[in-house]
């Protein structure tokens, strides 16, 4: 199996999944890696050069940028059908319409990723699963909860954000799961899933159990919905994730038990969900 975004936070837990299972695994990455042993490693990244010819895979896996990796996808050659799978997000739905410009351009690629993605695997006539998760978490890899639990423990303070909105953070394991799930015979098709967390929580209280789950005691820092108006006004880079905290950013995960009997499990994190594995 092929599989680029190894050493993502999906990639943690996928690859040993995949060498427990038996498969022979190459990976790509931007820097070399020894572990996991038992996986060979190939130095790369998309869109940059890749090796012309590969051997045959009896699948494809990505967890990184979707366009870079579909335009890939679509002039290399391989042999065989294998089975493509690989992960957008649900920001391209959330954020749509959001306030900053910025944002809805990352919804406006990730949307044109997909497509292009399910359309070179049309012409080429391979299996694609598409994941898009909400909230990953899991591997201290993660840009939302990962810096603002270290930053908690390094400073002894927690701001913690009103939020009535919904949130359903999803583990890297479970995506890791599903993504195995998905190459099981008799999955195979072109669709796209959603994938969220077993558990839908409001934002305030996301937050209350990542400050729970720290080795080291911090002291709260309650941001009213006041200050939080204010901080989106003066601080622009804020302004989208603050405008959505009262909305719910939440997956429907039924077509994804329907059909690969995978059952994400509840928001129950851990101090080590924000150490690094790199």
């Amino acid at each position: 199996m092929l599989v680029f975004g190894g050493s993502s936070q999906i990639g943690h837990f996928l690859l040993p999944r995949l060498l427990a299972e038996g498969h022979d695994v190459l990976a790509v990455s931007r820097a070399p890696r020894a572990l996991p042993t038992g996986v060979q490693w190939v130095v790369g990244q998309l869109p940059a050069p890749l090796p012309s010819t590969w051997p045959p895979f009896s699948a494809v896996i990505s967890y990184g940028p979707l366009l870079p990796f579909a335009r890939w996808l679509a002039q290399v050659p391989l042999e065989g059908a294998p089975h493509v799978v690989a992960t957008s997000s649900m920001s391209a739905q959330s954020k749509q319409d959001s306030q900053v410009p910025a944002e809805r351009a990352v919804a406006r690629t990730l949307l044109e990723g997909e497509r292009a993605l399910s359309e070179a695997c049309v012409r080429r006539g391979l299996p694609l699963t598409i994941l898009r998760p909400t909230l990953v978490y899991g591997a201290g890899l993660d840009r939302s909860l990962t810096p603002m639990a270290r930053r908690a423990m390094r400073l002894r303070v927690f701001p913690l954000p009103a939020g009535r909105g919904l949130r359903q953070p999803v583990h890297a394991d479970d995506l890791a799961l599903a993504t195995i799930a998905a190459l099981r015979p008799g999955h195979a098709g072109a669709r796209v899933l959603q994938i969220g967390g077993g558990e839908r929580l409001t934002a305030a209280e996301m937050f209350a159990r990542v400050r729970a789950s720290l080795p080291v005691a911090t002291v709260s820092v309650p941001l009213t919905g006041s200050l939080l108006r204010m901080g989106a006004r003066w601080v622009p880079h804020l302004r989208g994730p603050l405008s959505r905290l009262e909305r719910d950013l939440v997956a429907d995960n039924g077509e994804l038990t329907g059909q690969l009997g995978i059952v994400p499990r509840p928001f129950r994190p851990d101090a080590g969900c924000w150490t690094s594995v790199r």
